[in-house]
């Protein structure tokens, strides 16, 4: 018979499935920063930042309806929202449909979805070095 904290972290709805499914770093719809984001993991953006964001070997992704005033620094780049700024994807810039770049891109590989919007140089030369 299971005990008691076994079931809870099962159950659906439980805090610890909100830990689990939150494996990454996140900033909500509410939120706006100002500054420097420097992160060791996985970053999801749905809000607003302005500054710089560098996620390094890991994954940056700019959701639908999210601002983005930043210079970007990731392995791949995911972007479904407006980034202006300067965009540097070691491995891959992926635009969605909804999304869009003003500024410089520098990228590996570069993926753009039919919709997107793209505004300013683009190196996609396959070999992007790392700072």
């Amino acid at each position: 018979m299971a005990n008691d904290a076994t079931a809870r972290a099962t159950a659906p709805g439980t805090d610890t499935e909100l830990q689990e499914r939150r494996v990454t770093a996140w900033v909500g719809k509410a939120l706006r920063i100002e500054g420097h984001i420097v992160s060791e993991d996985t970053l999801t953006i749905d809000g607003n930042v302005e500054g710089t964001i560098v996620v390094g070997d890991n994954t940056l992704t700019v959701g639908p309806g999210a601002t983005v005033k930043a210079d970007l620094t990731a392995r791949t780049i995911t972007v479904s929202g407006a980034v202006i700024g300067k965009v540097r994807a070691h491995e891959l810039l992926d635009l969605k449909a909804t999304g869009s770049v003003v500024g410089e891109i520098v990228a590996a590989r570069l993926r753009m979805a039919d919709g997107a919007i793209v505004a300013g140089p683009v190196d996609a030369a396959g070999n992007v070095k790392r700072p």
